[in-house]
């Protein structure tokens, strides 16, 4: 269970109440550790939470009240008149703002009240339909406080998974009787109690051809980064590849602030961040800050060190402490905001499963890319032919995955048409988990709709979905430092724009990312505008496991994970005490590692269910 203590260590939060006497005692328990509160007209509080007066704007017209929460420029007056069009319409799609920014929205009607996040989800929300009264909140341990809600073992086991993508269960919330409000859906809690989701977000039609989507890409980022960085004297980017130089050249050229860069070298020769950031940098005239590679910390470093305040596991736990690292450095620079690139593979590189589509629809151009993309990634024909003749539903592949759970992880040459990159279980992960997650996998498969009609967008989404997951929980990372870790891409009016160009222009065997590179066109120095190479950290990856050995094995001592009976603890040491197999999902380690270090640092403030998965 999950005690209202735990709420102390948490900077930012809110929690929605209905005017319901019901709900007064879920208020009292919380308010000890809130530090702000917007009531209902009778007193009773509405709001409650921490957050600071600038991310917080109000506007009610007549019996209808419309709150923004987030990082936005929405003034009193335009929440009053967002209010008003709801009041005048009857309907709760009048709060449907076009300000740039990222935010929640919170709307009290007369019939009840609406709570939404984005249409990614690094602004998440959460419901709860247990207790007297249903109530929402944006994390979902905040609604675990209000209930003692315990963990529940098979939905914990869902986050051993590799990949975190498979919808429509990726992300769902490890507290028993809270769930997750989906990305671009209002949940609407009437007047009764009832609790219901509606979407208020589709994805735009991909239609766009390049010159116009490109225009439109630059000024939603532009707008993106300029309603952050308004009114500071400094803020710090990222400076390495080339999404997060083209964050950094706008905060530059377009932001109206000093910028400081930071790049960080790796180990591995190949990388060539550093030489791409100087050219950037000269060319910007911006203050630069290069951290060599010894100055980071390896992956798998601090793992038994003190946890972060996450509402669930993250992905990205075994590089915490390189994450935090640079996030103080931005800190000790003096800086309250921090940009970063993240989001920009999913929504600038695109899904090459639009293939399987266009093949159908203009078999001329989608085959000459099909077959580029063959060369550059060394496809299996057969597999490839294979997987465009598939026209099976979401349903079916759902199905498949299920009974697949185990099997040994696709070929890092398998072609990238399919609905989705199958997920697995770790080889440790005990039978009865197993037995459980396929039984879920198989009962959600009966009913799920994919995220759009073709395989492209849905993997696409998919995509933008789960890593807007692990921005979101970067941030809960960095707002204890009194730092706002924030990624533009992420924002809706950017998603958009990148997602109305047409795919045919967008993904391309023959160009690196073609929609940022025109989109930044007289805003990203020539010298980088062009880059078409990535930098990655495996270096860091496999000295670090060689490294930190030791902290593993401590981690498999005594295990919480094996505690709930979801892994098999002597199998999982056995693996952490030698170099991965060759045939090992790297990311099951790092699923696991990530759950069973999420599940000590709460011990403090959780009592875990007991028994294995149910």
């Amino acid at each position: 269970m999950t005690r209202p203590s735990h709420l102390a260590g948490l900077s930012d939060w809110f929690l929605v109440l209905p005017d319901d006497p019901a709900a007064t005692a879920a208020a009292e328990r919380l308010r000890p550790f809130a530090g702000r509160a917007v009531g209902h007209p009778g007193g009773r509080p509405w709001l409650l939470g921490r957050w600071t007066v600038e991310r917080l704007t109000v506007g009610t017209a007549g019996d209808v009240t419309v709150a923004v929460s987030g990082t936005h420029v929405v003034p009193v007056e335009a929440a009053r008149e967002a209010a008003e069009r709801v009041r005048s319409a009857g309907r709760v799609d009048g709060a449907v703002l076009d300000a740039p920014g990222s935010y929640h929205v919170v709307v009290r009607t007369p019939s009840g009240t609406y709570v939404r996040g984005g249409a990614t989800e690094v602004r998440r929300a959460f419901v709860t339909r247990t207790g007297p009264a249903p109530l929402a909140a944006d994390r979902a341990d905040v609604l675990a406080a209000v209930h003692d809600a315990g963990l529940d073992p098979t939905r914990l086991a869902l986050h051993l998974l590799d990949p975190q993508t498979l919808h429509p269960l990726a992300g769902t919330p490890v507290w028993a009787g809270i769930d997750a409000v989906p990305a671009g859906s209002w949940a609407r809690i009437d007047a009764t109690g009832r609790v219901a989701f509606r979407p208020w977000w589709r994805p735009p039609e991909p239609v766009t051809p390049m010159a116009e989507a490109a225009a439109g890409l630059r000024d939603a980022l532009t707008d993106a980064v300029r309603v952050r960085t308004a009114g500071r004297p400094l803020v710090t980017t990222d400076l390495g590849g080339l999404d997060s130089t083209a964050v950094c050249s706008v905060a530059a050229t377009r932001g109206g602030t000093t910028v400081a860069a930071y790049t960080v070298d790796v180990h591995d020769p190949l990388g060539d961040d550093v030489r791409w950031a100087a050219h950037t940098v000269a060319a910007l005239g911006i203050e630069h800050h290069l951290v060599p590679a010894e100055r980071m910390p390896m992956t798998y470093d601090g793992l038994t060190g003190p946890g972060e305040s996450w509402d669930e596991p993250c992905l990205t736990t075994v590089d915490r402490n390189r994450w935090k690292t640079l996030m103080r450095m931005a800190v000790d620079r003096g800086s309250t905001l921090h940009l970063t690139g993240i989001g920009g593979d999913e929504l600038l590189y695109g899904s090459v499963a639009h293939l399987h589509t266009l093949l159908r629809r203009r078999p001329r151009p989608a085959w000459r890319a099909l077959r580029g993309f063959e060369a550059k990634y060394r496809w299996s024909r057969g597999e490839t032919l294979r997987q465009l003749a598939d026209r099976r539903p979401y349903r079916a592949w759902l199905a498949r995955a299920g009974d697949e759970l185990t099997a040994p992880p696709p070929s890092l040459r398998e072609p990238l048409l399919d609905w989705g990159s199958p997920p697995r279980l770790p080889p440790w992960t005990t039978p009865d988990t197993v037995a459980a997650v396929r039984a879920l996998l198989h009962a959600t498969a009966a009913h799920a709709e994919p995220l759009a009609p073709s395989r492209g967008r849905h993997r696409e989404l998919e995509a933008i979905r789960s890593l807007s997951r692990t921005t979101r929980q970067l941030r809960q990372m960095a707002a204890p430092l009194g730092l706002d870790y924030a990624a533009p891409y992420y924002d809706d009016r950017v998603v958009e724009a990148a997602l109305r160009t047409d795919p045919a222009d967008r993904i391309t065997p023959w160009r690196y990312k073609p929609l940022i590179v025109e989109a930044m066109r007289g805003v990203v120095p020539e010298a980088s505008r062009e880059r078409a190479t990535k930098a990655n950290a495996m270096v860091e990856e496999e000295n670090g496991l060689r490294r930190h050995r030791a902290d593993l094995l401590t981690l498999c001592d005594y295990s919480r994970l094996a505690r709930l009976g979801l892994i098999d603890a002597v199998a999982f040491r056995a693996a952490c005490a030698r170099p991965p197999a060759s045939d090992l999902q790297i990311g099951v380690l790092h699923q696991t590692l990530a759950c069973e270090v999420w599940l000590r640092a709460l011990e403090e403030t959780t009592v875990p269910a007991g028994g294995g998965p149910r």
